[in-house]
């Protein structure tokens, strides 16, 4: 499950904490960094945000941080030294300055994924499938995106847009569906 509501305020703890005994072993939270973190080109809290969001445990997925503002090296720099290397990030770059391939070979080197991007150093990759209605056709596309991955000894964490009708967890099902093939009997 993404969770975007972390975007706006991060919990307290004990709400992770809560999140975590709720679950089934297994499950995974993708957690999205508060903006205050990140926001105008500053790093702030990001190891207190870390320390909160670790109370998930082993139900901790990646953490996503939104990258809104135009490139900035030194904004990237303080972040990746920021970051929690037991953890698994994922930069979510809102501006086009950011799709460079030397800022893929910083991430790289810290084991930090892109999102939405299928190459990498980072032993996972973080999906955002956000352009509802998807069809089976699509949906089979997506399966064999993602069996490349899978193949490849990746973990992969994708996600489809929540809309105000409820088709997310159909649409996730299905593509489940068809990269793990039928449930056997």
């Amino acid at each position: 499950m993404e969770l975007n509501s972390t975007f706006r305020r991060l919990p307290a703890e004990d709400q992770f904490e809560r999140w975590a005994d709720q679950t089934e072993p297994g499950f995974k939270f993708a957690v999205t960094l508060a903006r205050r973190v990140t926001s105008f080109g500053r790093v702030e809290g990001v190891d207190a945000a870390a320390q909160t969001i670790s109370k998930l445990g082993d139900r901790l997925g990646p953490v996503r941080i939104k990258v809104l503002q135009a490139r900035d090296d030194g904004f990237l720099r303080l972040l990746l030294d920021s970051l929690e290397p037991t953890m698994r990030w994922a930069l979510d770059f809102r501006h086009e300055s950011w799709l460079q391939e030397e800022i893929q070979a910083r991430l790289d080197e810290r084991g930090v994924a892109r999102v939405d991007a299928e190459e990498g150093g980072a032993d996972f990759r973080y999906l955002r499938l956000r352009n509802p209605p998807y069809s089976d056709d699509d949906l089979a596309a997506e399966a064999k995106r993602i069996e490349l991955l899978l193949a490849r000894a990746l973990d992969v964490f994708a996600y489809f847009q929540h809309e105000d009708e409820p088709t997310a967890p159909r649409y996730a099902e299905r593509l489940l569906e068809l990269v793990s093939g039928p449930a056997a009997g």
